[in-house]
């Protein structure tokens, strides 16, 4: 049904339309072969910044979704494996962009490593990027100016703020000591960094 407008243009009502009954039919899709695995993971590549373990992930999905074709066991790793080796797959170049990323965003080492270990990062290569006495610090600095937590607070903080802002910046992966210094610095006190 269709009426005029004040400006003279007809305009649909689609609220008044009966909706369309037609069986919605999808394309069957095809199983997976070799170069379909391999257009896939160039997809993925060329799309995120990943991990082994991420391509991985990502290839077995495709495979549960749309089957294998060959005769073989579908060569997930070897796939992985040559796309590390052309330099598409770099788990430390992606491992210190993370953990800069959320280092700048003001977590701090113990936040960042779950982080890294969830996108499939060894823990060995993870623990590379643990921060120093002084970096720490400023990453607890961002972290309180971010969410506003003691001496960026606006107004001198409660009991019960002071343990929510605790709890904050625990979650965030900062030391108990450090934390429960900016939970508990009054507006405009910023801790010194003595405790290194």
């Amino acid at each position: 049904m269709t009426t005029r407008s004040k400006s003279g243009l007809t305009v649909a009502q689609t609220w008044r339309m009966k909706p369309n009954k037609r069986p919605v039919t999808r394309k069957a899709r095809q199983p997976l072969d070799a170069e379909a695995l391999n257009r896939f993971a160039l997809a993925y590549v060329g799309r995120y910044a990943t991990t082994r373990a991420k391509l991985a992930t990502y290839l077995s999905r495709k495979l549960r979704e749309r089957g294998w074709d060959g005769e073989d066991a579908p060569p997930i790793d070897a796939v992985v494996t040559k796309f590390v080796e052309a330099g598409y797959v770099d788990d430390a170049a992606f491992a210190a962009a993370r953990s800069g990323t959320l280092t700048r965003r003001g977590f701090g080492s113990r936040r960042i490593g779950q982080a890294l270990s969830a996108d499939g990062i060894d823990r060995e290569l993870a623990a590379s990027f643990d921060h120093d006495a002084e970096a720490a610090f400023v990453a607890a600095e961002t972290f309180a100016r971010r969410r506003r937590i003691g001496p960026f607070a606006t107004v001198e903080a409660d009991d019960i703020a002071r343990r929510k802002a605790l709890s904050a910046m625990i979650r965030g992966g900062h030391d108990f000591s450090l934390a429960r210094r900016f939970a508990e610095a009054a507006p405009g006190e910023i801790p010194h960094r003595e405790d290194r």
